[in-house]
C-alpha cells in the first residue's frame, strides 16, 4: 500500500425528503444563490419546487440558469459565471447529475478567477478560491456529488478534459433515492457503467498490496451490478436505488484510491476524447472502450484480471489468462445486458474514424499509469472495440 492523505470535506445527507433541508445548510454561507439545473426534468418531478421552496423559507434569495447538456460544454459555464458575477451570487446549488455538478464546479471557480476559466483545465492556472456548492443529485454514476473533479467540453477545441481543486468539493450534497424513480432505464445503466469504469480505472492501475481496496472496489461493483438488476425491472424499488446510489457516490469519493496512488484514467480519457467528438454519453463511450483495454492490457498484471474474474463473475478455469480473458468478456456481456452498446460499429463510428480520435488533443501522450500508451496502442484498443 502506498502512502496517503485521505481528505473529503463534502457533507452527504442521505434519505426520503432530505431535499428539504437544503435551504437551512445554505443559509449558513449565503443569502443568494445560483441555481443551476439541466432541461427541466426537474421541474416534472417535484425537485425544483422542492428546492425553491426551501431556500425561499430560510431567507435565501436566488437566480438560476438552465440548460446544462450531458456532456457539459465551457460555453455554458462562461455563460453561468457572467450570471453568478452580474447578480453578486455567494454560492451554487446545483440540481442535477454529474453533466450540471460539474458546471457548477467550473463556475465556482471561474466566479473568483480573473482570466479564462479554461486555464484551469489546460494551463497553468491555479484555483485559489471557490464559491460554495451544494448539490441535490438526481441521477448517479459520476460521485461528482463527493468529489473536487470537473469534466467539461470545449466544444471550439473538441476537447474534454477535466481539472481538480481542493476548494471544489461541494459543501453539502443531498440525495433522496426517491427522486431517481422516474430516471430512464438507459441513464440508470450508463450510470452503473460509470460507477464500475470508475472502480475499475484504480483497481487495474498496477499497484500491489492493496487488500483492503480490493475488497471495497469488489463489494461496489457487486452491489452495482446486483441492483442495477432489480432496479431496471422495479424502478421504484426504494432499498435496491439506495443501495445503488451509495456504491456510486463511494466509488469516486476517495475512499476507494486511498493507499493505491493514481489511478489509470486510460478508458476515461479515450472515452472523453469520443465523447467530444461525437457527443455521445459518457456511459456509452466507457463501456466500448475499457474491456477492449482490459484485453489490451490484461498481461501487464495478469493475477489482477484474474482475481476479477474470479470475485465479480466467479470464474473457474486452468489458467489466469483464460479466467482474465472470460471475465473481461462477462463484462462485455453485462454491459449488453443492460442495454448498452460495447463497439463503435453499433454507434456509428467507422473504422477509418479511429486515428482521428486517437490524435484528439484531449489525449495527452503517454497515457495510463498500468501500461504506458502511445497514439499506436489507442488505435489498437479502438480497433479491438469490434470484437
Amino acid at each position: 500500500m502506498e502512502n496517503f492523505t485521505f481528505f473529503n470535506p463534502t457533507k452527504i445527507v442521505f434519505g426520503k425528503d432530505v431535499i428539504s433541508k437544503i435551504g437551512e445548510e445554505v443559509s449558513k454561507v449565503a443569502g443568494k444563490v445560483l441555481v443551476l439545473y439541466g432541461r427541466g426534468s426537474i421541474k416534472a418531478n417535484g425537485v425544483y419546487e422542492a428546492v425553491k421552496r426551501s431556500l425561499e423559507s430560510n431567507g435565501i434569495s436566488s437566480v438560476e440558469l438552465g440548460g446544462v447538456k450531458p456532456n457539459p460544454v465551457l460555453s455554458k459555464v462562461k455563460e453561468a459565471i457572467t450570471i453568478a458575477r452580474s447578480e453578486n451570487v455567494e454560492a451554487i446549488v446545483a440540481i442535477g447529475g454529474g453533466s450540471v455538478i460539474d458546471t457548477a464546479k467550473a463556475v465556482a471557480a471561474g466566479y473568483y478567477y480573473e482570466g479564462d476559466i479554461w486555464d484551469a483545465f489546460c494551463g497553468p492556472c491555479k484555483i485559489e478560491k471557490a464559491l460554495a456548492i451544494f448539490t441535490v443529485l438526481t441521477i448517479s454514476a459520476t460521485s461528482s456529488e463527493m468529489n473536487n473533479g470537473a469534466v467539461i467540453t470545449n466544444e471550439e477545441k473538441n476537447m474534454k478534459v477535466s481539472f481538480f481543486s481542493e476548494h471544489t468539493y461541494p459543501k453539502a450534497s443531498f440525495i433522496d433515492p426517491e427522486v431517481q424513480f422516474t430516471l430512464p432505464k438507459i441513464q440508470v445503466a450508463y450510470g452503473a457503467v460509470d460507477m464500475i469504469s470508475h472502480i475499475c480505472e484504480l483497481y487495474f492501475n498496477g499497484v500491489h498490496n492493496t487488500e483492503v481496496q480490493d475488497y471495497i472496489a469488489e463489494g461496489l461493483i457487486k452491489t452495482i451490478m446486483r441492483n442495477t438488476a432489480i432496479i431496471l425491472n422495479n424502478p421504484s424499488n426504494y432499498e435496491a436505488r439506495a443501495q445503488f446510489i451509495w456504491a456510486g457516490t463511494l466509488s469516486l469519493n476517495g475512499i476507494n484510491a486511498a493507499g493505491r496512488g493514481l489511478g489509470d484514467w486510460s478508458t476515461h480519457k479515450i472515452g472523453h476524447a469520443i465523447s467530444a467528438l461525437y457527443d455521445i454519453p459518457h456511459g456509452e463511450t466507457l463501456a466500448i472502450v475499457m474491456p477492449a483495454w482490459m484485453r489490451y492490457c490484461m498481461k501487464v498484471d495478469l493475477p489482477k484480471f484474474a482475481r476479477f474474474g474470479r470475485e465479480i463473475f466467479k470464474i473457474n478455469a486452468p489458467t489466469e489468462e483464460e479466467i482474465a480473458i472470460k471475465g473481461i468478456l462477462a463484462l462485455k456481456d453485462w454491459f449488453e445486458s443492460i442495454g448498452v452498446k460495447t463497439s463503435l460499429i453499433d454507434v456509428g463510428i467507422r473504422l477509418d474514424e479511429i486515428s482521428k480520435i486517437a490524435s484528439n488533443p484531449g489525449i495527452t501522450y503517454p497515457l495510463g499509469a498500468l501500461k504506458s500508451l502511445g497514439r499506436e496502442d489507442v488505435e489498437n484498443i479502438l480497433h479491438l472495440t469490434n470484437y
